[in-house]
């Protein structure tokens, strides 16, 4: 039995679309991901756009499939349901599409929220892929691979909201670069992402503000937080510790103010 490898195009940031290329595989979706909201009872409905850039007519297959989301915030997608899963709520327009050079469709699926639903977080991604495989040869060894684009949704049930401690401080590796970080986690039921204005300044005395990554926080998870340190003309300095950060850290509708040292 030949393997079958995939082509993971997954974009958690906040991209305007996900543009995936390859021999056989050369598509544009938009948006890459949905942070929406819904009551119980109600029917949510979304579109994506996607589109074709290759030379040649493409075939998509859709579905959706369930995702977790690893230490390092890399994506594993199951097409089997998970327990929790809120996939049987979810109805998409179709399962294959066709669409000729330069093509265009414009994709519905909806989210049928039960009306008993409790507050909570229905997550799952609708995956686009290429309905046929291609051939890569490696050594003397071809292998099928398959080209796919991960749209992930988000969908808050009720009063869903996130509820986050901050702890640290903490030192991290980070692009190369030593950098404090803050440890987080969300008591809450519904993913966050966290945001802010802060500044501080190392042992130097040299100045520099401050910004927090910006990656999902999930319920029940634990994250490290990265400040990730600039200045006017240096997007990327080495700092030297103790370094002292302050300012608003800042999340859904709500905030915390922040004074630490990390040394």
């Amino acid at each position: 039995m030949r393997a079958l490898i995939y082509i993971w195009m997954i974009f958690l940031g906040a991209l305007a679309s996900i543009d995936a290329r390859g021999e056989d595989f050369a598509a544009v979706v938009s948006p890459p991901r949905f942070e929406v909201a819904s009551k119980p009872g109600a029917t949510l409905r979304q579109v994506i756009e996607v589109t074709n850039r290759s030379p040649t007519p493409a075939h998509y297959r859709f579905h959706t499939a369930d995702f977790l989301l690893g230490p390092d915030y890399g994506l594993t997608f199951h097409d089997e349901l998970l327990p929790g899963s809120c996939r049987p709520w979810v109805a998409i327009e179709r399962s294959l599409v066709t669409l000729p050079p330069g093509g265009t469709i414009r994709y519905r699926f909806e989210v049928q929220v039960p009306a008993d639903a409790p507050a909570g977080e229905c997550r799952f991604a609708i995956m686009v892929e290429a309905d046929e495989a291609s051939l890569a040869k490696a050594g003397e060894v071809q292998l099928p691979i398959v080209g796919r684009i991960g749209v992930i949704v988000y969908v808050e049930v009720g009063d869903a909201a996130p509820q986050l401690e901050v702890f640290g401080p903490a030192i991290v590796n980070h692009n190369g670069q030593q950098v404090p970080a803050l440890r987080v986690h969300n008591a809450g039921n519904a993913h966050t992402r966290m945001s802010g204005f802060l500044s501080g300044k190392d042992a130097t005395g040299s100045k520099y503000d401050f910004t927090p990554s910006d990656l999902p926080i999930l319920p029940g998870e634990v994250r490290e937080v990265v400040l990730t340190p600039s200045t006017a003309d240096n997007a990327n300095p080495t700092l030297t510790f103790p370094v002292t950060v302050q300012g608003t850290l800042e999340w859904a509708n709500q905030s915390t103010q922040l004074d630490e040292r990390f040394k």
